[in-house]
């Protein structure tokens, strides 16, 4: 089993050497816990509660989201870039409850330029604990539920009672302000045409890094 697997990643190294190109960059993965049970996996699209705390190379920690500003857990949705290359690579797959260990190298990070207090060429180490998942209001999966008048596009309106209804589901209160805000950002980002609406089209992921 060892041989062919060695023999595809020479065979993969010199494609790249002959090509004139690198290898594109991964991040490096550590299941450090993993529930029992595991009802979903997290997947593009998804919303994702995470605490996180993030390292440099010499082992300084940077941020943690326990002990920095509110102390709260974040939110984002997988997969639309709202967070680094690197946690949209590396938390596909993640049970509520897993902890994982992400390796992040630069061109996965902030890259050359940096961002604040994380310096250019940084490979970032972080420890990521998913508490929960949510399908998130992008999905693919959620675009005929949100579809409320079978017309193959979304209103404003459409979106935000999606929003409503999920987080009741959850039994989360109702919040017109979050709710609103996260409406605008989804049609800031997928409403290509500016018509107000987005359509299934529109509403298609594009991940132009994968």
């Amino acid at each position: 089993m060892l041989l062919p697997v060695l023999s595809w990643l020479s065979s993969g190294l010199l494609l790249a050497v002959s090509s004139g190109k690198l290898p594109d960059a991964e991040v490096t993965i550590e299941v450090l816990h993993r529930p029992f049970i595991c009802h979903r996996k997290s997947k593009y699209g998804d919303v994702l509660l995470v605490h996180h705390d993030g390292y440099f190379e010499n082992g300084t920690r940077f941020h943690s989201s326990r002990a920095e500003g509110d102390k709260q857990p974040v939110w984002f949705t997988l997969g639309v870039r709202e967070v680094i290359k690197g946690w949209d690579k590396g938390l596909q797959d993640m049970c509520a409850g897993e902890k994982r260990k992400l390796v992040v190298p630069p061109a996965l990070a902030y890259g050359k330029d940096g961002k604040g207090k994380i310096p250019p060429e940084s490979t970032l180490t972080f420890f990521i604990d998913v508490l929960e998942i949510r399908n998130g209001p992008r999905s693919h999966e959620s675009f005929q539920e949100m579809d409320l008048n079978d017309d193959w596009k979304l209103s404003k309106s459409e979106v935000k009672q999606y929003l409503r209804k999920e987080f009741e589901r959850h039994g989360y209160p109702p919040n017109d302000t979050l709710h609103e805000n996260m409406m605008e950002d989804i049609f800031a980002k997928e409403d290509e045409n500016k018509d107000g609406f987005i359509s299934s089209r529109e509403f298609t992921y594009k991940h132009d890094e994968l």
